[in-house]
């Protein structure tokens, strides 16, 4: 019998685990689309480079990957510093004879608790953060999930987040196993004793820990995971990952939110195998925001009026493009400087082609709109930067306003309304008084919770 000591502090954990990541096996159920499972491309990124991106984005800095079958594949397409980590390698001799056996290769490498994962799983970096700072005195502890599961998963038992059962086959259960676990040094001791009983499976020494009592969940529910072994999991990760290539705010406005981003996320996933990269796409959108500037110029108003919606869907596919295939670069933030350029360009356009035959009046409306748009956005830019977390996010106030706050897609809806009704003018006029609502609104919004945190600081 083996019993677990209370030994195992989360202190330490949170100054950055080490990984260590099984990547031994064959993964036949895919060799027919890849030469290697854990290399299959998913949106240009090996499943591997997937995975480490995901540890290192969690905080993990240093990552151990055991290796089997064609491991110099590995090896030579990973590296020793993919992504910045600091990588080393581990060859499982007996890697053909279940998982446990990879596992146990890595024995005598851990001093202090560690986080250990899959080779073949997709998932949220949030996931590892929270094993990460589960409070804990275990030999293990195991993110499960309650809602999302298949046929090969692996099904998990738990009563008071501790482990009664685990495994493929078992009845009753009650979640599953996502492969991500918090482990002290001492599974490996469970894990030599599951071999010796004749076990071949990770599962089986859970199952040994579980027994004892030291085994316990956390619950990662509602956070996405892929178990990727067929083509079919391979699209679906792929459609998660569009899916989650949002930004963490997610999208502002209503139209952004409810129209917009279900067809980006179907185009970036359609797409992001292509050889079509982010920076194509940024100028497709100028080149056809600009479009709309010489239509409205030239009167064409139905047909400019349609095509700012176009914009505003291609516009958002570049920097998920980016996000998806971890390309993003600092340089990419310009991108929003030229976007309200070509947004100014429009209502000046507008209000150009309006005042030849209705005098002056649209011109100054437009120009009363773009001061307080070019307000609002300064002072948005500027709480992101002293709070460092944007405004449209800061409260649930903030979370409610930002669906109907001033936007260019908002702003479109009036064009486009005013265009279709034949009141263009009106158009502006609406844009004015959204434009100077949103000024109030963020201005103030913006001082009350600077100097709240101003009272704060000084307390």
């Amino acid at each position: 019998m083996l019993f677990c000591i209370v030994e195992f502090k989360m202190h330490e954990v949170n100054h950055s685990p080490e990984a260590l990541v099984l990547a031994a096996g064959e993964g036949s159920r895919l060799r027919k689309y890849a030469r290697q499972k854990v290399l299959k491309p998913i949106a240009e990124i090996p499943l591997l480079g997937r995975i480490l991106r995901s540890l290192k984005e969690a905080g993990i800095k240093k990552v151990h990957i055991v290796v089997g079958y064609e491991g110099h594949n590995v090896r030579e397409e990973i590296g020793e510093s993919y992504c910045g980590l600091d990588i080393n390698y581990i060859t499982a001799q007996n890697w053909g004879k279940g998982n446990l056996h990879s596992f146990m290769a890595a024995k005598g490498m851990f001093q202090k608790d560690f986080l250990l994962c899959m080779g073949d799983h997709i998932f949220d970096p949030e996931i590892v953060k929270s094993l990460m700072n589960v409070n804990v005195d275990d030999i293990l502890v195991l993110a499960t999930d309650k809602t999302s599961y298949s046929h090969d998963d692996t099904k998990v038992l738990e009563e008071n987040d501790k482990i009664l059962n685990i495994g493929k086959k078992i009845n009753p259960w009650n979640c599953v196993d996502t492969g991500f676990f918090l482990c002290s040094p001492k599974i490996f001791a469970y894990g030599k004793k599951a071999m010796e009983l004749g076990a071949s499976e990770l599962a089986d020494c859970v199952r040994l820990v579980a027994k004892d009592g030291c085994a316990q969940v956390s619950d990662v529910t509602g956070k996405y995971w892929v178990d990727v072994d067929t083509k079919k999991d391979v699209d679906r990760a792929k459609k998660l990952r569009a899916v989650h290539s949002q930004k963490k705010r997610g999208a502002s406005d209503f139209v952004a939110h409810y129209v917009n981003r279900p067809i980006e996320n179907k185009i970036v996933y359609l797409i992001s195998d292509s050889p079509i990269t982010p920076n194509q796409v940024t100028i497709l959108t100028n080149v056809l925001a600009y479009i709309v500037t010489a239509l409205f110029l030239f009167g064409n108003l139905l047909t400019a009026a349609i095509l700012t919606f176009i914009v505003g869907i291609v516009d958002g596919l570049d920097g998920k493009l980016a996000r998806i295939r971890g390309c993003s670069t600092k340089l990419g933030l310009m991108e929003h400087v030229f976007d309200l350029l070509y947004e100014f360009s429009w209502f000046i356009a507008l209000a150009f082609f309006l005042s030849q035959s209705q005098g002056s009046m649209p011109l100054v409306l437009t120009i009363c709109s773009i001061t307080f748009i070019a307000f609002y956005r300064f002072c948005y830019d500027q709480f992101g930067r002293a709070m460092g977390v944007s405004l449209d996010v800061y409260g649930p106030f903030e979370r409610a306003f930002r669906r109907v706050a001033g936007r260019r897609n908002i702003y479109n809806v009036y064009i486009l309304v005013g265009v279709i009704l034949g009141v263009p003018l009106y158009s502006l006029i609406g844009i004015l008084f959204h434009s100077a609502l949103t000024a109030v609104v963020y201005a103030y919004r913006a001082m009350v919770h600077l100097h709240a945190a101003d009272k704060t600081k000084h307390s």
